[in-house]
This record gives structure tokens, sequence and C-alpha cells, in this order.
């Protein structure tokens, strides 16, 4: 079988749809070279002395592993000088990070989460890199937060990279989903599965069980019939399936459907959900309904949501058609 690699599969993707412009092409490829980096740097663990904590807080209170504070400097350090970026943001950092001045400034902006699933960096198991493409607004001079508050829908490229027992790439570009995984030998992404599709029904679900004492109604409701299995109202078993990072969930689902529910709870009041939009639930949602899912915040769809701040959060619920459309349904009711 012929090998693909993610230059050449950009490269054609571009000839045939005319959906990749040359500056996003080159864009994406320095995001993978980067992805690449991090996960030579995972892979190290103990012995590249990059686990434990770098005893400093993000943007959002919470402690930063060193892990999060490499991968950061990775993204920051290859995608500032290849003139593609206007600005980038991180879920690491309180505000935007504009290109210096000494380099070519460029029409998009990238969002990323550098290391998802950081609590889980420690003890070995599946953590990864979340990324989102905007176009930088027309006539758009030194770049500004505001410039930023796009919809999802807006999106023009959108991946995350899964740092496990393989390294893998998901992309989608607006034209369906792909998966390249990293040859390591090689040091080359590889496209090893072509327009993913999620199965609208599913018999899996990943949510945090042990906030349910905090859950509203309506996902009560929800994982209520879902537990009840094949004597309750569903008239099937369900399973659960919880990984405590994103991209591995999401992978699983992408890889044979499910739902994924990270709801907003009765905690803090002041707290709308818990996921950043801009970093992970845009990205991923674009991901998701390209690969024939769907993504709510349980009152409707994710990518129409007009962002007020760059690190607003948001109720997720996102996976196979069917069962989103029915938790959506029942935040309604």
């Amino acid at each position: 079988m012929k090998r693909i690699s993610l230059t050449q599969y950009l490269v054609e993707e571009q000839r045939l749809n005319n959906t990749i412009p040359a500056e996003l092409r080159l864009l994406i490829e320095v995001v993978a070279r980067a992805c690449k980096t991090i996960s030579h740097s995972v892979g190290k663990g103990a012995l590249g002395d990059v686990l434990g904590s770098a005893h400093t807080e993000n943007i959002q209170g919470e402690v930063q592993k060193k892990l999060d504070v490499i991968s950061n400097e990775i993204l920051l350090e290859a995608n500032e000088w290849g003139g593609h970026l206007a600005a980038m943001a991180s879920e690491e950092m309180e505000t935007i990070h504009p290109i210096p001045n000494r380099y070519p400034m460029g029409e998009y902006m990238l969002l990323f989460d550098p290391l998802d699933g950081s609590s889980n960096i420690d003890v070995n198991v599946s953590i990864g890199t979340i990324f989102s493409v905007l176009k930088a607004p027309d006539g758009m001079g030194a770049p500004t937060e505001q410039d930023f508050m796009q919809p999802g829908s807006k999106q023009v490229a959108a991946g995350y990279a899964v740092y496990g027992p393989q390294t893998v790439l998901v992309l989608t570009t607006g034209n369906g989903v792909n998966c390249f995984t990293l040859d390591r030998e090689m040091g080359s992404w590889v496209l090893t599965q072509r327009n993913i599709c999620i199965p609208a029904k599913t018999g899996e679900f990943a949510i945090n069980m042990s906030n349910m004492r905090h859950w509203k109604a309506p996902v009560k409701r929800y994982v209520d019939e879902l537990l009840a299995g094949k004597e309750g109202p569903r008239g099937t078993d369900f399973n659960m399936r919880w990984v405590a990072s994103m991209v591995a969930d999401v992978h699983r689902i992408l890889s044979r459907g499910g739902i994924f529910l990270y709801p907003a709870d009765t905690r803090d009041s002041t707290m709308p959900g818990r996921l950043r939009l801009m970093y992970e639930a845009n990205p991923m949602a674009f991901i998701v309904e390209q690969a024939g899912g769907a993504a709510t915040d349980g009152k409707g769809r994710i990518l129409d949501i007009l962002p007020h701040k760059l690190h607003q959060r948001v109720p997720v619920f996102l996976g196979s058609k069917d069962e989103v459309a029915r938790v959506t349904r029942y935040h309604q009711e």
C-alpha cells in the first residue's frame, strides 16, 4: 500500500478541492512538527526531567506541570517565525501572543491547548494537544483579543494530537476528518485513516461520575437512563469510559462511537461550564461535526456560540448524533 505523508495529503487536497491555501498548508505542517517535538518530550518522561509540577499557575488558576510549560513554549517558538500567523492564543497564557515585529505578519490566528489531560502526565496515560485556526479579520491592524471573538463555525482548520502508545494527529480543514500516525523511525506523519465517520448510535458514554451529586436534572435524567441498562427505558446496556483527557476520550468516540459529556453543574454558579470554548470545545466540535457527529452546549450548537472572552467556558455534549440530540432535548424540556 502506498504511504501518503501529511504534506502529500495537504497538497493533493488543495489540488482536488481547493480547500487549503498554501499559507494554511504550511501552518498545519508547522503545528504538526511542533506536535512531533512535544511527543518526543512526552516519550522521554522521567529520563528527560519533564514530569512533575512547574510550581507556577496558569491564567485559569491551575497549577502547571513542567510539560504544560514546555509544550506551550514549543508551540509558540515553532509558529512565531513562519509568516503564516498574525497572533496566537493559548489556554496557558492570560492574553494573546502577537507575532514579534521582526517576523512577517500572516493572515491566520492559532489557538491551542498545548497539553490536554495534564493530570495524566505523571501516570503515563494518554494526553494530547488541541489546536484551532481562524482567519484574521480583513483590514486587521495590531491584533487584539477582540479579533479572536469569532464563532467556531469560522474555523478554517482544527485538529488534535494524542500522545499514546502511537502518536496520532487528527485533522479537519472542513472537508471531512483524517488521521495520521507518526512513524517514529522516519519522523513523518503518515495517513492511516480517511474520512472518519462516527456511528450515529452507540453503547458507550464518557462522563466524570464523581461529580454526579452536582449535576443538574437533565444530565441526571440522561445518565440514570443509561445506567438502568436493559431493564431501563433505553432497553440497552451502556458502558462507561472516562480517561480524563479530552483528546483520548474524543479519539475513542471518533474510532467507535460514543458520547462525551462535560456538563455545567451546581458547584459554582459563576462558571457556566468547565471546558474552554476557544481551545477545546470549538476545535473538537468542528472535528466531531465533520465526522458526522454533533456537539452542543445543552442549548444549541457549540459552533454557533459567539465568544465574548478568550478563556470563556462552556458545557459540552459531543459525539454520536442520536445521543447528543437526546441529552440536548432533555435540557430544552
